[in-house]
């Protein structure tokens, strides 16, 4: 008991410092000094045990050296922010330490289940007694699943005689599609050659005519299209794929619809921006993460499919040992069959009592107070003349992306037009500076012939505008030195 309570005092003191904006993000140090070890801190693993007083200060040291993703100066991913409730929530989560393959050693966390996926299928669209869903290990997993589903609804027979008995079959997703994508196909034997790009706008949405059109030439090739995978809130600009134009090309051609609303399904509880996810109703699957834009600790995603039965269908194996079909209570509760998994971690709860604290109309507040950021970030950067938007017109979504320099125009054009590469290093140069420094985390990359550029994301529930402000100052800081 002494112990638990030291530790707590130890988390509570990390928590106060996440939040303090004077604290630094981190304690930077390199792998090989990590490894090497720090003031007592060994990461080696003895044959004899240690006091609990030093695993006190492994606790300490531990959190000392990471990274406050708290903090209201992260802006790293698009995961971030400490929701104190949620933590709560992680934390009864492990003392509970059961598994979710079973309503009879998880009763309330099953059925906590069932009524967030009927919550959220609804909030989709779907009538909530014919849809399903199930929570997995992030957005990678839900992708995977999607495309699973979509390929056991046209080829069930591919449970039990594997790829072999089918055509060559490939799928649709948008050049600006997140990577879990090839990944699914090359885990699902696919193959990453059968997952076909589609050509985006200027603005990262997919364009239905080029997918109409890399439809055709599949077919005319002798490859058999099943499934398009559209993107609601893009990785690198935050883009929103036209998903009624993409449903009713789906439609047309008998494929299955998933959509990758991983970081974008948030906005769905906000009424003033759930149109940019206007059509997803029409969707056969979706993914959407609550660890992103609703905050919740990580991990936490599901996977939801409008038509109920088809998880089971495809991924049941009715184990004796754990589903039998006489037990006492009604085993519809016990889900673990749906899955590819056995044993699943209870990612559930926080979201649920997250849910009870705020209210779906708390979770818009939040959602709506990060596009008020961004717009607030976007006009602040317009009128600076060594600053440069990605996209000049209008911010639409969460992301921001950005050039920073400091040279003027003439020096500008002749780096540009010469010497592209000392241009390309502007942004991971002044992001090393601040990670060494511990003020601030941004992400930045390139993308096609876009040079390096720094990806700005609000979804940290801790920001405030002056935290905005201090980021623009940091980086001219910074970059005044190179």
């Amino acid at each position: 008991k002494c112990f638990l309570l030291r530790v707590v005092n130890i988390l509570l003191h990390y928590i106060e410092k996440t939040f303090d904006d004077k604290s630094k993000i981190l304690d930077f140090h390199h792998p090989h000094q990590l490894l090497e070890g720090l003031d007592g801190f060994d990461l080696e693993l003895s044959d004899h045990p240690e006091s609990l007083e030093q695993l006190l200060v492994d606790c300490t040291d531990t959190l000392k050296y990471g990274v406050k993703t708290g903090h209201p100066r992260y802006f790293n991913q698009l995961s971030s922010g400490l929701d104190v409730i949620g933590l709560a929530g992680e934390w009864l989560t492990a003392t509970a330490n059961t598994n979710m393959f079973t309503y009879e050693i998880a009763p309330v966390f099953t059925v906590m289940e069932t009524v967030l996926l009927k919550k959220m299928c609804g909030i989709i669209g779907w009538r909530e007694t014919e849809a399903d869903g199930i929570f997995s290990p992030g957005g990678s997993i839900s992708n995977l699943y999607g495309i699973l589903v979509a390929r056991y609804k046209q080829y069930p027979e591919i449970k039990a005689r594997g790829m072999a008995v089918l055509p060559c079959i490939v799928l649709f997703v948008s050049e600006q599609g997140h990577y879990s994508i090839k990944k699914a196909a090359a885990t699902l034997g696919i193959g990453t050659d059968n997952v076909i790009e589609v050509k985006c706008d200027e603005r990262g949405k997919m364009i239905p005519a080029e997918l109409e059109k890399n439809i055709l030439q599949a077919k005319r090739k002798g490859q058999t299209p099943f499934c398009v995978v559209a993107t609601a809130g893009s990785t690198v600009f935050g883009a929103f794929d036209p998903l009624h134009d993409i449903a009713d090309i789906c439609e047309t051609h008998k494929l299955w619809m998933h959509v990758d609303a991983a970081w974008g399904g948030g906005l769905l509880l906000s009424r003033k921006h759930s149109c940019k996810l206007s059509g997803i109703e029409r969707a056969d699957s979706v993914t959407w993460n609550p660890h992103k834009l609703m905050g919740v600790p990580l991990q936490c995603s599901a996977v939801l499919t409008r038509e109920k039965g088809l998880l089971g269908a495809c991924n049941q194996m009715q184990a004796e040992y754990l589903f039998q079909p006489d037990k006492v209570y009604n085993i519809n509760f016990d889900t673990g069959d749906k899955t590819i998994q056995c044993g699943r971690h209870v990612d559930v709860f926080k979201l649920w009592l997250m849910w009870k604290a705020k209210g779906t109309y708390g979770f818009e507040v939040q959602i709506d107070r990060y596009m008020e950021l961004a717009k607030y970030f976007y006009k602040v950067l317009k009128k600076k003349d060594n600053f440069k938007l990605v996209f000049d017109a209008e911010v639409r979504t969460l992301l921001v992306g950005f050039f920073w320099w400091y040279f003027n125009v003439s020096i500008l054009s002749f780096f540009l037009f010469n010497d592209i590469c000392v241009y390309t290093q502007i942004a991971p140069k002044i992001k090393a500076q601040m990670i060494v420094e511990g003020t601030a985390m941004l992400s930045y990359q390139p993308c096609g012939d876009k040079v390096n550029f720094f990806r700005m994301v609000f979804s940290n529930p801790a920001t405030r505008q002056t935290d905005v402000d201090y980021l623009i100052d940091e980086i001219q800081r910074l970059g005044k030195d190179l």
